[in-house]
């Protein structure tokens, strides 16, 4: 990715919300697309077990500039763009995941659909179990089934918008401010499931550039 690595960049969950991801469609850069092919082909077609744990922590070690440099420009329904969105998901994950399990527990409580099985955490979700997620879809991406992995992450981010909504009807009386914090929380997941969503039916159709 880059000879000079970064010192792991802290992401909060505000700075989440009101990530755009490069919605201009002028803003794709060739690298972007380049660099994302070229490394998911390489990895998938020789997956060494090594090389895939290193591309799962990368960010771990060197933050997620570098990553954000190449992709967070892409559009959300190409590759770079959704290689971007699941290297940012787990950053976000490991950062806080006692406050990420806690609201995708919740998520799990209440929702009404199959996305808790679809995603994959183990029951009850803890943080450990979360964080173990996290990785699952990343590896995923490397040597699974890539629309899968594409899938899982767009169940997680569905479940994790409910427990959000949840959450916020809990404060909503007694603490507002909380409560909208969480609601535009669970807006900007429920739009992050939308776009990998659209990047599983892309990659299924050889689509996805």
């Amino acid at each position: 990715m880059t000879e000079d690595f970064h010192k792991p960049t802290l992401f909060s969950g505000n700075k989440f919300e009101a990530f755009q991801g490069g919605e201009d469609p002028a803003a794709i850069s060739r690298v972007a697309h380049e660099t994302a092919q070229a490394l998911l082909t390489r990895v998938r077609t020789n997956p060494d077990p090594d090389t895939v744990e290193r591309l799962v922590a990368y960010t771990d070690e060197n933050g997620i500039d570098a990553v954000a440099e190449l992709w967070s420009r892409a559009t959300a329904r190409s590759l770079p763009g959704a290689l971007w969105r699941i290297y940012l998901i787990r950053l976000l994950i490991r950062q806080d995941p006692e406050g990420t399990a806690y609201l995708y527990q919740r998520g799990t409580d209440v929702v009404r659909t199959i996305d808790p099985v679809v995603a994959g955490a183990a029951v009850p979700t803890g943080p450990a179990e979360i964080i173990t997620l996290a990785d699952e879809i990343l590896r995923g991406v490397f040597t699974g089934d890539f629309a899968v992995a594409l899938d899982r992450a767009a169940a997680y981010c569905r479940v994790t918008a409910t427990g959000c909504t949840s959450v916020a009807d809990d404060h909503e009386a007694t603490e507002p401010h909380r409560s909208s914090e969480l609601t535009t929380r669970a807006l900007r997941f429920s739009t992050t499931a939308a776009e990998f969503g659209a990047c599983a039916r892309l990659w299924r159709t050889d689509s996805l550039e």
